[in-house]
């Protein structure tokens, strides 16, 4: 089972590495494929004011200070299509944020490195659109076949994260957890999905949903999870209200685990 798993934002480098070190049992479980995330640049937050991170030089430096103490695979989040190049140089996986899926030069980019490309649905898109955003990677590196193998051998995935309802909420619908998989691997954002977008100057969320969405999806199945997480959420410099407590995610991706096996009895 994949899990990206870390704060939202890079911050300081002291909370960065305390809640690297507490993700070490999880690095270590043979069931997981472990990567370390956050974004060294929140470039589509709210507010003007609100905290973006250390940005693309200083970030590179803390992540790579994380990979060679913990020896973990790291992902982050680009927004330009400038970014991919460096930052490819020292993350494992570049992720295409949900507002940028369907930007082709990013995409282009991003296919252009050695990374896996995890693309997050637009929350203003349908599952089978994905399609498309898919087909740009998998072009850019001389595939024509979009399928989940194809996709899988070439390391694209796609990552659910909710469909916009009305103003202020998201919805998931499972079934894109099933026609998604027809173009690749895909993960499920179980911390993004209980955002509430725009609550004022900042997103808001409600984070007492995210093990029963989390549980949901791995009963209908996926490749992996997102679980954003923090020492103290009510701290995080971005994405607090919706993310999870160390302690509450280690309980959670137990319980992904029993419901899998209990759905291969």
């Amino acid at each position: 089972m994949i899990i990206l798993t870390g704060p939202c934002v890079l911050e300081d480098r002291d909370t960065i590495m305390r809640i690297a070190e507490s993700l070490k049992p999880l690095s270590e479980d043979k069931r997981v494929e472990f990567y370390f995330k956050a974004s060294f640049d929140k470039a589509n937050r709210t507010s003007i004011s609100s905290y973006r991170g250390p940005g693309l030089d200083e970030g590179l430096k803390i992540f790579e200070e994380v990979k060679k103490e913990f020896g973990y695979k790291v992902i982050t989040d680009i927004h330009e299509s400038y970014q991919a190049k460096p930052a490819s140089e020292v993350m494992d996986i570049l992720q295409i944020p949900a507002f940028l899926c369907r930007q082709t030069d990013l995409l282009i980019e991003a296919a252009k490195t050695n990374c896996k490309i995890n693309i997050k649905k637009g929350q203003f898109l349908a599952a089978d659109a994905m399609k498309h955003p898919v087909e740009k990677v998998l072009q850019t590196r001389g595939v024509n076949t979009i399928n989940y193998e194809t996709s899988k051998e070439n390391g694209v995935w796609l990552c659910e994260r909710g469909n916009t309802f009305g103003y202020g909420a998201l919805v998931v619908d499972m079934r894109n957890l099933i026609l998604m998989r027809e173009y690749a691997p895909v993960i499920f954002d179980a911390t993004h999905s209980v955002q509430i977008p725009s609550t004022g100057g900042t997103t808001g969320g409600n984070s007492k949903f995210v093990p029963h969405m989390a549980r949901a999806a791995a009963s209908v199945g996926v490749d992996g999870f997102f679980f954003e997480t923090h020492t103290n959420p009510s701290v995080a410099k971005s994405d607090g209200p919706n993310m999870l407590q160390i302690d509450e995610l280690y309980k959670t991706v137990e319980d992904i685990f029993a419901i899998k096996k209990a759905l291969k009895n």
